[in-house]
């Protein structure tokens, strides 16, 4: 049961990560968006690979999550798991503390989390 904890902590980790990385590029930094303007041109490529590197790292996450129950080994399990719940805590509060809770991507984080943890 404990693994397959750690394994939908990991699969819901990819969900949140894509989630983040589409709702990056269709609302924060869309062509035409009138919300919001980063200039210069150069500035904003960087915030928007800046943004992307966070939603490569929540999926690399989510796959180490997904597969630490197939690596046989307990202390990578360990640290995989409390990396990642750490990074992901520390991703949920900072949501949560930016948006004022305001926000679903906390409670999903948050969720990540608790699974990862129970599945430990």
């Amino acid at each position: 049961m404990r693994d397959l904890l750690l394994q939908v902590s990991g699969a819901l980790a990819i969900v949140v990560a894509l989630i983040h990385g589409t709702l990056g590029e269709t609302r924060i930094f869309a062509q035409g968006n009138s919300r919001i303007t980063i200039e210069p041109a150069h500035v904003r490529t960087l915030l928007r690979l800046v943004w992307q590197t966070g939603t490569v790292a929540w999926i690399g996450g989510g796959v180490l999550l997904l597969t630490a129950p197939l690596m046989g080994s307990d202390t990578a399990r360990h640290w995989i798991v409390v990396t990642m719940a750490v990074v992901f805590a520390f991703a949920a509060a900072a949501n949560a503390w930016a948006k004022r809770g305001r926000h679903f991507g906390w409670m999903l984080l948050s969720v990540v989390v608790v699974l990862a943890i129970a599945g430990y």
